[in-house]
């Protein structure tokens, strides 16, 4: 037995990272509202949980495959530690699907995981930027570029592209 949390029980299950997530709870239940929340999700790299009940799991899908966008791949879990329980992965747009054309499936108690964005490689973060504009207060750009990827692990070229465009003309 996984214990008496539903949210521990489908992160387990799912198969999605679970290093970094954000448990959001319960959605709005207004359309709206709902939507403004998950607009305000969407650019997150983390596993997103959310916490469903059974009549209004197709609307808050429907809002997810909206926002979030339709191949986002997420996960269903649903009546966790139950007789009936169901854990059924895809992308946002198959789980619509599934649940709309089993309405035995829209019953019970649902958790919904979806995974959060990748990263954009081209991407310097904000520590890595920090370290450089730091070191470029020191050194020049080729030296403080080196040792910004060796403290953040980000490649030089890229930091050493970044420091060219911190450079003012004239």
């Amino acid at each position: 037995m996984p214990g008496p949390s539903a949210l521990v029980t489908a992160l387990s299950g799912a198969g999605l990272p679970t290093d970094r997530f954000l448990f959001e709870g319960f959605l709005p239940p207004r359309q709206a509202a709902r939507r403004q929340r998950l607009q305000a999700l969407r650019g997150q790299g983390v596993t997103l949980v959310f916490y469903e009940a059974s009549h209004r799991i197709v609307d808050s899908l429907a809002d997810m495959m909206d926002v979030l966008g339709p191949a986002r791949s997420a996960v269903v879990a649903r009546e966790l530690t139950k007789a009936y329980e169901t854990i059924r992965a895809g992308t946002l747009a198959e789980l619509l699907d599934w649940l709309r054309s089993d309405t035995n499936q829209q019953k019970g108690e649902f958790v919904v995981l979806v995974q959060g964005v990748a990263a954009d490689p081209g991407q310097i973060d904000a520590a890595a930027r920090h370290a450089l504009e730091v070191l470029l207060g020191e050194l020049p750009l080729r030296q403080a570029a080196a040792l910004a990827a060796r403290i953040t692990g980000v490649s030089k070229n890229r930091l050493y592209d970044y420091g060219l465009g911190l450079k003012k003309p004239g």
